[in-house]
């Protein structure tokens, strides 16, 4: 797996990360998901760099324009539902992609530091072939990607797999790389170095589901 880590280059979306990060900026659910869409869209621009492209005419009021253009079948499929202003961000650049959707959450057993990943809910197109993008802001453990990787295989073989993330523990990213294929791409704007006995990253964010969307009641 080849990594993309976007904060290796002092960028804006430096104040971005910031941003979410921030215990008081982050009390703003608005500009949480504002932030984690203009994330987004930076590593969707960043990403499109690496795709396949072809020559197009473009016929112009002047005359014709010759332009290379992506040829790539994409589908952007998030994680709910933390992923969707993720998802929101990568659409708005790449506006023709076809959508999947998916569910995973962590679900604690014995209500103590021990959970496994859930996956419920699955809407997709087929996948054969295409270029897949794979969204959620928080690569944590890395288990939510491959548990939902795995509930995606009955809908085609990609042709190739990006994942998405803004931030993400090294721990996690160790489990991801070793789980996907060699061939596929790990776009992040930012790596933490560890994971608390929960699972969560440190120094981390907090829970992104709860901060887009609102606390969530357990069951």
């Amino acid at each position: 797996m080849q990594i993309h880590h976007l904060l290796e280059k002092r960028s804006i979306a430096n104040t971005f990360v910031a941003q979410l990060r921030d215990l008081e900026i982050q009390k703003d659910r608005m500009r949480f998901r504002k932030n984690i869409e203009r994330l987004g869209e930076i590593l969707a621009y960043e990403m499109s760099q690496h795709l396949m492209y072809e020559k197009k005419d473009v016929v112009t009021p002047l005359g014709t324009a010759s332009l290379e253009l992506p040829k790539e079948d994409v589908v952007i499929c998030s994680i709910l539902r933390a992923g969707l202003p993720l998802h929101t961000g990568l659409l708005n650049f790449f506006d023709a992609a076809e959508n999947s959707f998916i569910s995973a959450y962590r679900h604690h057993p014995n209500n103590d530091e021990n959970f496994e990943i859930l996956v419920e809910y699955l809407a997709s197109p087929s996948l054969e072939g295409k270029t897949l993008l794979l969204a959620d802001p928080m690569l944590a453990t890395g288990r939510s990607f491959v548990n939902v990787m795995k509930a995606l295989e009955t809908m085609g073989t990609p042709r190739e797999i990006h994942l998405v993330a803004i931030i993400g523990a090294r721990e996690g990213i160790e489990y991801v790389k070793e789980s996907f294929p060699e061939n596929s791409h790990l776009w992040i704007a930012t790596i933490d170095e560890k994971l608390n006995d929960r699972g969560y990253i440190v120094p981390g964010l907090g829970d992104a589901g709860d901060l887009c969307f609102g606390t969530k009641m357990q069951h």
